[in-house]
């Protein structure tokens, strides 16, 4: 393994969350980008047989993660804290946030019918959503977006490889009434 492969990964080891392409690049300014990207393709090409751990791209940047083969196991250890689940008013919240971003809180407020402020403070405090701009309405609301946080919480690389709507989409029909037998 090469000097710069090593420091890549001692840098992605100590690290907590994704790190970019560009925050690598501070731990030596004189190897060029191509030889970051040549180092992450030598660590993940080291990772890909035989080790409990794997190089990603995740959230617009690299992390070293347990395989997910193992992950149910050290769950259940309690060797790491999992993460507290989101509530049901949560995941709807940041459901629509994530794909109408960027979104207003009335706008959220009228698609869910319900008051929003608790709920996007919660998602705001786990660092899943941030104000991304200001909306040209009245008093210039303030807009929300999803976070990098968020998208490390899924697993994704960008917002666009989140599944899109019509994927999702489910016939909202309610059943037909149970048919009588004829006396």
């Amino acid at each position: 393994m090469n000097p710069l492969t090593s420091l890549v990964e001692a840098a992605l080891f100590s690290a907590s969350t994704p790190l970019s392409l560009n925050e690598l690049k501070k731990l030596d300014r004189e190897s060029s980008k191509d030889e970051f990207v040549a180092a992450l393709g030598e660590l993940k090409d080291h990772y890909a047989d035989g080790h409990g751990v794997e190089l990603v791209e995740i959230a617009e940047g690299y992390q070293i993660i347990t395989r997910p083969e193992h992950a149910d196991a050290i769950v259940r250890s309690h060797i790491v804290q999992k993460p507290r689940k989101l509530s049901p008013a949560a995941m709807e919240t940041l459901a629509i946030i994530a794909y109408r971003q960027p979104v207003g809180r009335a706008e959220i407020e009228e698609i869910r019918g319900v008051a929003a402020d608790g709920v996007l403070r919660s998602l705001q405090e786990r660092g899943l959503i941030d104000p991304v701009e200001r909306g040209e309405g009245l008093g210039r609301p303030m807009l929300y977006g999803t976070t990098s946080g968020f998208l490390e919480l899924l697993g994704l690389n960008d917002v666009r490889e989140l599944p899109q709507l019509d994927e999702l989409s489910v016939e909202l029909t309610p059943p037909a009434p149970p048919q009588l037998a004829d006396d």
